[in-house]
């Protein structure tokens, strides 16, 4: 074993207990020794000895609890073999000694003993027994109702994974029958958007019809103020003007049958361009007259 004087100490550095030095070096030497082997060199330090030191402190708590314990276990057995010892006398006196016993005898005495030990009780009488017995029957009826309530949360549980199961299975077919009509849905938007395009053309076409049938309209005098009946009237006035200017038109027709009178024909072409024109002039009155009572 190397000599603990060899040990470097460093005495320039603050915080060092020469105390707890020797205790943590003591230690060593005692647990090194116990397994036959030199304590190996290293610097002693504040952090070392402190950690040492508290290592030595609880090895030493814990070797001193041994201490009792195993000395009071040994107590124990002293006094187990010294009971052992009394019944041996107590039951040979009796003449019920292991060796005098048959073999079913102690068999059974084994048991009853290995038994006891698994009921963990201290001795063979039947209260103890009947103690432990009841004992293990709670612990089986409660494993029992945990069992029980087990199997029905597993119950419930396995219920609602059958149902998740049967609702994945529907969606995923669902989504299998949206995906084959994604095909036809997008060809029939194709189709509707062509057709909206043509609307569309169409709208912008009809806008342009109602504009221009509206500005001829508006040129010809029409307005959205003129009636059905006030339609009616003027077209009364429309039928009155031609019966009245037919037979200037059938004369005037009748005229190219006669001979070619220069001065007649040109009197009586005067005349009926005079009778026409009284009656545009009356036609345009009537109807600037129908149109002003409308407005």
């Amino acid at each position: 074993m190397s000599d603990l004087g060899d040990h470097s100490v460093n005495e320039g550095k603050s915080g060092f207990d020469s105390t707890r030095i020797a205790e943590v070096k003591a230690w060593l030497v005692s647990q090194f020794e116990s397994v036959g082997k030199d304590v190996p060199d290293f610097e002693y330090t504040t952090r070392s000895i402190s950690h040492l030191h508290s290592l030595a402190s609880i090895s030493q708590a814990k070797t001193q609890a041994a201490g009792i314990v195993a000395s009071d276990l040994r107590q124990k057995a002293m006094e187990y073999r010294s009971q052992a010892a009394r019944i041996r006398e107590i039951l040979q006196s009796v003449g019920l000694a292991q060796e005098g016993l048959p073999p079913n005898a102690v068999t059974s005495v084994q048991v009853v003993a290995n038994v006891a030990n698994l009921l963990n009780i201290r001795d063979t009488e039947m209260s103890s027994f009947l103690v432990a017995m009841a004992d293990i029957s709670l612990r089986k009826s409660g494993v029992e109702e945990k069992r029980a309530n087990v199997q029905k949360e597993s119950k419930v549980l396995l219920d609602y994974t059958r149902k998740a199961i049967s609702r994945l299975t529907y969606l995923k077919r669902t989504l299998g029958q949206l995906e084959d009509d994604v095909a036809t849905c997008e060809g029939q938007m194709n189709h509707w958007k062509t057709n909206l395009t043509i609307m569309l053309s169409k709208e912008r076409q009809y806008l342009q019809q109602f504009s221009n049938y509206k500005a001829l309209l508006n040129r010809v005098g029409y307005t959205s103020d003129i009636s059905h009946g006030e339609l009616v009237e003027m077209d009364e006035h429309r039928k009155e003007l031609e019966k009245k200017t037919k037979p200037i038109m059938d004369t005037l027709r009748s005229y190219q049958d006669l001979p070619p009178d220069k001065a007649l024909a040109a009197l009586a072409i005067e005349e009926k361009r005079r009778q026409y024109a009284a009656a545009e002039k009356y036609l345009e009155e009537v109807l600037h007259s129908a149109l002003a009572t409308s407005e």
